[in-house]
């Protein structure tokens, strides 16, 4: 009588266990599973998802650099690469515009904020002070000064990405005034961008035990009878993000003739990744990687890529102008069309203002609310309980819409070529 075969000796099995999507879904799950049994396991858990997150933000600096100079330096047409970034901002302003408004719209329907308690909000009044104090600090003119570096080696130093793209967009100009002189450098570099993709590779394999550490450390240190008395808010949240996702980008990739299904599936891998640690940088490597692969040119990638995750955060906006009517609405302040459409006109410049800021989101709230002064700040002490389980939402978005961008802006300059089989 034949011997059955356990699945495992099949092969599918040892397949699916050695799958980075599978492990990430396995390690969410018992993130969950020992964040709400195992309370005390939250401050080990947060190290867990630290770590994995600085090995990621160790590799974007370099990534980012190389990969923008060898894009530039690549492109004999230095027109070319005002034109790509023309296009890019262009473009970022119009899809975020369209986020902040259904943001608003789908808030003004739902009404997330009518009728609500105010719930603990003096548990949150310390964390609220630093918040605001930081909101008070941010000027336009300061961040447009910020973008170009003092000290190009600081920048390195501090991951800033806005710097670090503006002196790897100079040094790519630059290398390619050499002509074949210049040849050298690239190949160089060339080569050190390779050995970099290769360590991201290695980090990846860990990704897993950021993905569990961040979701346990959620859990466990919020809980989930945090989001009851906000379930609407943040279903409201959620909902509108599955509306632009799948009907705004839906669209625009059906107008530029490529498949969002089969974007989505390329880089689920990605998209779990920052779900489980709350982050959308700790993906910017691997997409850059991935939107090459998928037939975007490494120009392309290289401008549009960094540029986006500064000026083309779909998740955020749609958090922000969701947020500020909803305080609106829990404070009983009616909003006229007008006063709407004026917070939606700072949202569009307060949203930028925050780049690669450390808690951005509390921070923009801060500066737009002070800016319209009609809604207490204080407000913003109901949120914080509940940022955490939003950011995923956000994050997400903000990778799923910088792909598309990319994707849509080499496909407007001839740069993209047809995608390879996931």
């Amino acid at each position: 009588m034949p011997i059955k075969k356990l699945p495992l000796q099949d092969g599918w099995g040892l397949r699916l266990i050695s799958n980075l999507t599978f492990q990430v879904l396995v390690a969410i799950a018992l993130g969950v599973v020992v964040g709400l049994n195992f309370k005390g396991f939250a401050p080990t858990a947060e190290l867990i998802s630290k770590t994995f997150i600085s090995l990621i933000t160790m590799l974007i600096a370099p990534i980012i650099f190389f990969t923008i100079v060898l894009g530039i330096a690549g492109m004999s047409d230095m027109k070319k690469v005002g034109r790509v970034g023309g296009k890019a901002l262009l473009y970022f302003e119009i899809v975020t515009s369209f986020a902040l408004v259904i943001g608003v719209a789908v808030a003004n329907i739902i009404k997330p904020g009518a009728g609500f308690q105010n719930h603990n909000m003096t548990d949150a009044t310390g964390k609220l002070a630093v918040y605001e104090k930081a909101a008070s600090e941010m000027h336009w003119g300061d961040f447009i000064a910020h973008i170009v570096p003092g000290n190009v080696f600081e920048a390195f130093a501090k991951g800033d990405i806005l710097q670090i793209l503006f002196f790897a967009i100079l040094f790519g100009v630059g290398l390619s005034r050499m002509g074949e002189t210049g040849q050298a450098v690239i190949s160089l570099f060339d080569k050190l961008s390779k050995v970099f993709f290769n360590i991201m590779k290695i980090v990846m394999k860990v990704a897993p035990l950021g993905a569990f550490g961040g979701m346990a450390f959620t859990i466990s240190k919020y809980g989930v009878k945090t989001l009851q008395p906000l379930a609407i808010l943040m279903g409201s949240v959620y909902l509108t993000m599955f509306l632009f996702i799948f009907v705004v980008l839906n669209i625009i990739c059906r107008i530029y003739k490529f498949s969002l299904w089969q974007y989505l599936k390329y880089i689920k891998e990605e998209i779990l990744i920052v779900l489980g640690t709350s982050s959308s940088e700790s993906a910017l490597p691997a997409m850059m990687e991935k939107l090459e692969k998928f037939g975007c040119s490494k120009s392309v990638v290289g401008l549009v890529i960094p540029t986006g995750y500064s000026f083309n955060l779909d998740g955020t906006t749609i958090y922000l102008s969701m947020c500020v009517i909803f305080l609106a609405q829990v404070f009983n302040v009616p909003l006229s069309l007008a006063q709407q459409l004026t917070i939606i006109g700072i949202l569009m410049i307060t949203s930028k203002g925050a780049a690669g800021v450390t808690g951005s989101g509390f921070i923009v709230l801060s500066s737009t609310l002070a800016a319209i002064k009609i809604i207490p700040v204080e407000g913003l002490a109901i949120l914080i309980g509940v940022d955490r389980f939003m950011s995923e939402a956000r994050a997400i978005t903000n990778v799923i819409g910088n792909g598309v961008a990319t994707i849509v802006i080499a496909k407007s300059e001839g740069e993209f070529v047809s995608p390879l089989t996931p």
